[in-house]
């Protein structure tokens, strides 16, 4: 019995030095890339919060996306509102591809030496958008116009545009 343990145990050890070891594999892959629309934005509709009154009190204007004022403080609007618009931008890209919206902090708006701060941006979609099927979505932008105490009267404009600026997620 022990010379057939000695000889099974001589066959287990041939069989492993027999045994062939790889010390090295290959695999394949291959490579490929997808190019998407370049995203972009146009506007549309400037922001504009028509005709303001001005008191003696300090107040705000506020434009919702939607388009609809609201004041606080010494603000009133007159029953002339002008031209009221929050501002619209049309996103195009990727069909089905998300987007990030990027508000300004404040623009200065002047008439003159006198000057005023709109900002609290606020969008329609708010911080992500998701265009649609086609490709397309649009972002509406209202915003806190800052009126001071007996804020002269006057035709005020910001003398640099405010940027919105959207990118792929």
């Amino acid at each position: 019995m022990k010379h057939i343990t000695k000889v099974f145990a001589l066959a287990i050890v041939a069989i492993g030095f027999s045994t062939q070891v790889n010390a090295q594999a290959t695999a394949s892959a291959s490579a490929s890339a997808t190019i998407v629309t370049p995203i972009s934005i146009t506007k549309t509709v400037d922001l504009n919060f028509g005709n303001v009154g001005a008191s003696g009190t300090a107040g705000t204007v506020v434009i919702s996306p939607a388009g609809v004022r609201s004041t606080t403080g010494g603000v009133s609007l007159p029953a002339t509102a002008g031209t009221v618009a929050a501002a619209s931008f049309d996103v195009a890209g990727e069909a089905n591809y998300t987007y990030a919206i990027t508000l300004p902090a404040s623009v200065t708006i002047s008439s003159g030496a006198n000057n005023m701060t709109v900002n609290a941006f606020t969008s329609t979609p708010a911080a992500t958008g998701t265009l649609s099927a086609l490709g397309a979505q649009t972002v509406t932008v209202g915003a806190t116009l800052n009126v001071g105490a007996s804020q002269a009267s006057g035709v005020y404009t910001s003398g640099t545009p405010f940027d919105v600026t959207v990118n792929y997620n």
